[in-house]
């Protein structure tokens, strides 16, 4: 597990430096940046919320929370990835607390939150059950999840095939709105499904692959 875990952080490590060359993860792009900031105002509760991003990456949707005047606290396993979050937040004179850490149990001790906000991250987790299981216990009572997912063809970055034994992860390629709502449904209240694949403004283009957001409530 140990030799996993160090092989995960040296993938994301190295993708770090071109990582916000995709449309999606950079939002360099005006209408692409002001498409997800749309839809992250959508899934927030009122007010003022505080919000851990896990799987953060470089913090661009931390960026826009942080824009929208939420409290963002990001987590990811790549030190580099952090570096750049942190280097966002400081250019654009934000507030965020950034922690290099395992999400399979993010660092955050005992404080909880109003949003666990999660995008594209499942399939790349040896447990994945477990992992919601333990999001779920970081939100306040009547928190949300919101989990940004999709089935993909290629489960890699830039068509690089991921880490040896990526075949043997429960949800390698992604998994589709309906298995993720079943697994999902016992932990909360309730939930809704927000396709996404038709929106090539949040991708930078067309795509014809599985792409949408679980909304769910305690």
């Amino acid at each position: 597990m140990a030799d996993r875990t160090a092989s995960i952080t040296a993938y994301w490590d190295a993708a770090a430096a071109a990582f916000d060359n995709e449309p999606d993860h950079g939002l360099r792009a005006d209408h692409t940046r002001a498409a997800w900031a749309r839809l992250l105002r959508s899934w927030m509760p009122p007010g003022r919320v505080g919000v851990l991003d896990i799987g953060c990456g470089t913090g661009s949707l931390s960026l826009l929370l942080a824009e929208a005047g939420h409290d963002v606290t990001g987590v990811d396993l790549a030190p580099r990835m952090i570096e750049q979050a942190r280097a966002k937040f400081g250019a654009a004179e934000l507030d965020g607390r950034f922690l290099v850490g395992d999400a399979m149990a993010p660092p955050t001790e005992e404080r909880q939150f109003d949003v666990v906000l999660s995008r594209h991250l499942v399939w790349k987790l040896p447990d994945p059950e477990a992992a919601l299981r333990e999001w779920v216990t970081r939100l306040r009572p009547g928190g949300r999840l919101v989990l940004i997912e999709g089935r993909w063809r290629e489960a890699g970055h830039n068509g690089v095939p991921y880490v040896a034994g990526a075949e043997s992860l429960p949800w390698n390629g992604g998994i589709s709105a309906k298995d993720l709502a079943s697994t999902v449904g016992p932990l909360v209240s309730g939930l809704r499904v927000e396709p996404l694949s038709s929106n090539p403004d949040l991708w930078g283009g067309t795509v014809d692959d599985e792409r949408y957001a679980l909304i769910a409530d305690l």
